[in-house]
């Protein structure tokens, strides 16, 4: 008989709603994205389902659209770390992970902020670390300005490279607790690190923290970020949700880990996806259509397509034609978001020719070109989709985003976990404290501790 293939294990993720086109702030079920209370239902919520991790986006500066505030955007969003450092005291085992970025802040900081986490949480932390090429951005930072996008990767590396050194200045064993003496501490080694970017020669504050490094998420998918996520990423937050699409980039990358000496299973795909429920397959559908309609509003509609035309484009009917001209290269339409056209020419006849074909209004065209990967279905139709995708080697999981906060993950946890556990694809408990553990990760100065099944 052929050997049967071990079933590969499901990771997924909670991102909390918010900063992005997905999130229905205007439905009556919806509440705060600043509220603690918000970050606590959510939090809690995936923990009683299980997942690896809870995932916190991140914005440094309000978005703008044509000189106003985005309609999506979150005015008020609290500080990363203080949110992430408060959940971690109402949460047991579920994974804490921020949006934080590498152009725009300093080793140093970065290694004390993240390494108190990584202690007061017992090893839960993680880190997705971002790049930033946007001068909008960079006015309000005191360097001002913004690194070429060449350079990102550069600094990003460096930044990831230093905290590094900084996180292994202490030896496992440099803490001794005494009673008689109280508490001992070796003399840590002075930090030396030079690079381009950075010259530290000093001491760092805190002992190695449970995970030795915290968790590193990566989201970059150009040539440089898939090479920067294999040389040093634990997960890739990715994009690729289709299936063929996300098979070839999951081999891709992971045929690229061997030059650094990394196994395959070192780094965990989980692309962004979206859910809808209903009791039958119809019900499903139905809401489906309905949640796109709420997320695609008709201003969000005409939103987008100034990003691709590079025009002010409100006096158009967004449940009418496209515009008859032709877009132009102006990237200051949206300023603190990426335009979604590297070229709008293309992208613009690309747009007209489905619009002709399938009889599309704006905002209708709009609903179908920016769907991220969605599934839909009776709650046993989703587990087995999500199931078939990481069995196919499409991913190794998920990153839900659901579309209202904070109950908008309530009804998968409730309904579609049970299944997945049914088809032997999810865990029924955590296994160890750490998000390493939930991920099947091993430790970074230990070949073998805190590996588990993935």
């Amino acid at each position: 008989m052929p050997e049967q293939r071990i079933r590969k294990q499901i990771h997924l993720a909670a991102h909390f709603p918010g900063v992005n086109h997905n999130t229905v702030w205007t439905d009556p079920k919806s509440g705060s994205q600043i509220d603690f209370d918000s970050f606590v239902h959510l939090a809690r919520t995936a923990e009683r389902g299980l997942f690896d991790f809870f995932f916190l986006a991140e914005g440094l500066r309000l978005r703008e659209q044509r000189g106003r505030i985005h309609d999506l955007d979150v005015v008020g969003r609290p500080d990363t770390f203080t949110v992430l450092n408060a959940l971690a005291a109402v949460t047991t085992h579920l994974g804490l992970a921020g949006t934080i970025n590498t152009t725009y802040n300093e080793p140093f900081e970065l290694a004390r902020q993240f390494a108190s986490l990584d202690h007061l949480s017992g090893g839960r932390a993680a880190w997705n670390a971002v790049t930033s090429s946007d001068a909008f951005t960079g006015e309000n930072f005191r360097r001002g300005g913004y690194l070429e996008h060449a350079k990102r990767y550069t600094r990003a590396n460096e930044v990831i490279e230093a905290t590094r050194a900084l996180w292994d200045s202490w030896p496992a064993d440099a803490l001794v607790v005494d009673r008689e003496r109280g508490v001992f501490a070796q003399p840590a080694p002075r930090v030396r690190f030079s690079s381009d970017q950075f010259d530290i020669d000093g001491d760092y504050v805190l002992p190695r923290s449970p995970q030795g490094y915290p968790v590193q998420i990566q989201a970059g998918d150009s040539d440089d970020g898939r090479e920067f996520a294999a040389a040093k990423a634990d997960v890739i937050f990715s994009a690729h949700g289709e299936l063929e699409d996300g098979q070839r980039f999951y081999t891709d990358v992971k045929d690229r880990l061997a030059k650094y000496g990394r196994a395959r299973d070192d780094l965990k795909i989980l692309p962004a996806a979206g859910f809808v429920l209903g009791d039958t397959t119809e019900e499903a559908a139905a809401n489906a259509k309905r949640i796109r309609r709420q997320q695609v509003t008709p201003q969000t509609a005409i939103a987008f397509l100034e990003q691709v035309w590079g025009r002010d484009l409100s006096e158009y009917d967004p449940e009418g034609p496209l515009p008859d001209i032709d877009p132009v290269d102006n990237a200051d339409i949206t300023r603190g978001r990426v335009r979604h056209a590297k070229d709008p020419r293309a992208v613009a006849e690309a747009w007209r020719a489905k619009a002709a074909a399938e009889h599309l209004s704006i905002r209708d065209l709009i609903i179908e070109t920016t769907a991220r990967q969605q599934f839909v279905g009776t709650p046993r139709e989703v587990a087995v989709a999500i199931d078939h995708y990481v069995q196919s080697d499409a991913a190794d999981g998920f990153v839900l985003v659901p579309h209202l906060t904070p109950t908008g993950l309530d009804e998968f946890v409730d309904k579609v976990i049970p299944e997945l556990q049914e088809l032997g694809s999810f865990r029924t408990e955590y296994t160890g404290p750490t998000l390493r553990d939930h991920l099947g990760l091993r430790h970074p100065h230990r070949s073998t501790e805190g590996v588990r099944a993935s």
